[in-house]
């Protein structure tokens, strides 16, 4: 569990020098979750892993690839274990369990849109804004399982009108159903926006 800013960051500085120990010169991720929504100030509030939304690659054109696994998967395992270890992480303190979304399409224009931080000499962040958040976070408060933290999330990013309902149209395309979209219907009016949820 992470309390604050600074062991966010310690332990990306420290997964740097451990991913230099194994030989990896460059290692590009892009960071979603409330790691990212920490460091980028959105909010302050403990966190429990680093989410990897997806590892950063380049064709030989020079066009950016985003892919849910790394080329580099046992060293970036083996770096991540060893800081856990150092610093007595749980299990699974950084993973990429929100790659899938990369399967059904991400936000357009997100990675124009990335705050990119460098740690160490090779470890390359990239944490998603707050327009991504807001998209990321209505589709996983509609998801009534995990619904708080996101829920609470999606205040504190204080979204417009417009950037609700460029989220959830965004949603609807994840999940066509009619089921799914009278949830979200309802969770907009509970975030006091009926007038997007009336436009869907």
């Amino acid at each position: 569990m992470f309390g604050n800013v600074k062991e966010i960051e310690a332990v990306l500085l420290a997964l740097a020098e451990q991913l230099e120990a194994v030989g990896v010169r460059r290692l590009e991720i892009v960071v979603c979750g409330g790691a990212a929504l920490n460091i980028l100030g959105f909010v302050k509030r403990t966190t429990k892993d680093v989410d990897i939304m997806a590892f950063v690659d380049e064709s030989k054109d020079g066009i950016t690839i985003l892919n849910k696994t790394t080329p580099l998967e046992s060293e970036f395992l083996n770096a991540a274990e060893r800081v856990k270890n150092d610093f007595n992480l749980p299990e699974h303190w950084i993973n990429a369990v929100p790659a899938s979304v990369i399967d059904f399409g991400l936000p357009n224009g997100l990675m124009d849109r990335v705050e990119i931080r460098k740690y160490g000499e090779n470890l390359i962040v990239r944490f998603i804004s707050r327009y991504d958040q807001i998209h990321f976070k209505l589709y996983a408060a509609a998801d009534q399982t995990r619904k708080d933290v996101h829920y609470q999330d999606l205040i504190d990013l204080k979204p417009t009108a417009g950037e609700l309902e460029d989220a959830a149209r965004w949603c609807m395309t994840h999940d066509i159903s009619a089921v799914f979209k009278e949830v979200l219907i309802d969770l907009l009016t509970q975030l006091g926006r009926k007038d997007v949820a009336d436009k869907l």
